[in-house]
Parts: C-alpha cells; structure tokens; sequence
C-alpha cells in the first residue's frame, strides 16, 4: 500500500465529531431553534423596549406584546418544521 492510497482512505474515513455533527436530527433541530430564537428574541427585546419606554403607550401593552409573542413565536417554529420536516 502506497502513501499515496494511505492518505486517500483516511481522507475517505469521517472519523471525529465533524462525522456525526451534520448527520444528527437533533443537533441540526437544536441549531435551527437556536438561531430562531436568537433572531426572533431579539427582534421581541427591541420592539419590547421601545413599548416600555414610549410615553404613550401604557405598560400593560408591553405585556401583552411579550404574551403575545411567546404564542406567535411557536406558531412561526411550528411552521419551520413543517418546511423542513426532517428537523426533529
């Protein structure tokens, strides 16, 4: 067996987390959901914030909005995985 032929069968080897990392249903759903929320969260914190400060609007409709967007925010990821069916 020569050096060459060595090296390409290691190279064909997925040997390592970078083997099953990409592979894994529940990973690959773990780093979907994260970014979702990542994004979506911070969105939620900015509009929060511009609710809580204005003076026109009471502090019970920052509330609701936060209530409200727990809701919404689960039937936008409910709607990801229907996209993408193989997310577990």
């Amino acid at each position: 067996m020569s050096l060459v032929s060595l090296i390409v069968n290691m190279s064909e080897e997925r040997v390592g987390p970078k083997s099953w990392l990409p592979e894994n249903q529940i990973l690959r759903s773990f780093l979907v959901f994260s970014i979702f929320r990542a994004i979506y969260g911070a969105g939620i914190v900015v509009i929060t914030y511009f609710l809580a400060t204005s003076d026109d609007a009471p502090i019970w409709i920052s509330v609701i909005f936060l209530l409200s967007s727990m809701v919404i925010s689960r039937v936008i990821f409910r709607a990801i995985k229907k996209r993408w069916p193989n997310l577990a």
